[in-house]
């Protein structure tokens, strides 16, 4: 990573201006909450390979779902409506990380290391982190987590170990999160897909300017179980 700063404990992130052009802000550092909620709030995420440093980004263009674009396809819709999956808020916040990474890493690898799993489960633990979760019966079959600081949601991961989970997942959590008074959510980077459900590129800046007026609106503090209640099959 030649050129890429490298951060200690106590080193600042630099300015997002100067990430290289893949997005690369700086390497290095530590997964304390302190260092995460200092990252998100300036736009920054980590996302590296078990076994390597940690690297952080902020991406230019940034993937972002603004919620009144969210749309499902007539077929996804018909297969929600048949699958009747049960959606559940901050319940199973540990199982559905752990999901998340025998999935991912089974198709192929997982930048959910156990450090990560630690990271995150300490924000979960301070009502900064959140999980979305779909179940097939007492089965836990999919889901989302992510951060959400004042009015801004950070997703990080979302899974399925069968067809439709982390879209049953999205459907629910979107019109909460829009009652609530947010506005967009997070996709860190392009994928088909996230732009199948809506999703798409904008620029930095911009992002940044939407960063910082989410993050001036109070948000939804502690955990989100009881929060939600699952509407009856039809």
């Amino acid at each position: 990573m030649t050129g890429i700063p490298w951060l200690g404990v106590r080193t600042p992130f630099p300015p997002v201006e100067r990430a290289s052009p893949e997005g690369i802000v700086a390497a290095g550092g530590d997964l304390s909450p302190a260092r995460l909620l200092a990252a998100y709030r300036q736009g920054i995420f980590p996302w590296y390979e078990e076994g390597g440093p940690i690297v952080w980004w902020s991406p230019d263009p940034r993937f972002v779902l603004f919620l009144d674009e969210f749309h499902l396809s007539r077929r996804d819709a018909r297969e929600l409506r048949r699958r009747r999956f049960r959606i559940t808020l901050d319940t199973a916040f540990a199982q559905l990380i752990g999901l998340c990474r025998t999935v991912h890493g089974a198709a192929g690898g997982t930048w959910i290391t156990p450090e990560m799993t630690r990271a995150y489960g300490e924000l979960h633990r301070r009502g900064l982190a959140h999980s979305v979760e779909a179940w097939d019966g007492a089965t836990l079959v999919g889901g989302l987590y992510g951060v959400s600081l004042g009015r801004c949601f950070f997703g990080e991961s979302m899974v399925s170990a069968v067809s439709g989970a982390s879209k049953a997942a999205v459907s629910a959590v979107v019109p909460l999160l829009r009652t609530w008074g947010f506005a967009w959510m997070d996709c860190q980077v392009q994928t088909t897909y996230l732009a199948s459900l809506g999703a798409r590129a904008i620029p930095r800046r911009l992002f940044l300017q939407l960063l910082q007026d989410g993050l001036g609106q109070p948000g939804i503090e502690g955990s989100w179980t009881g929060l939600y209640r699952c509407p009856p099959p039809e």
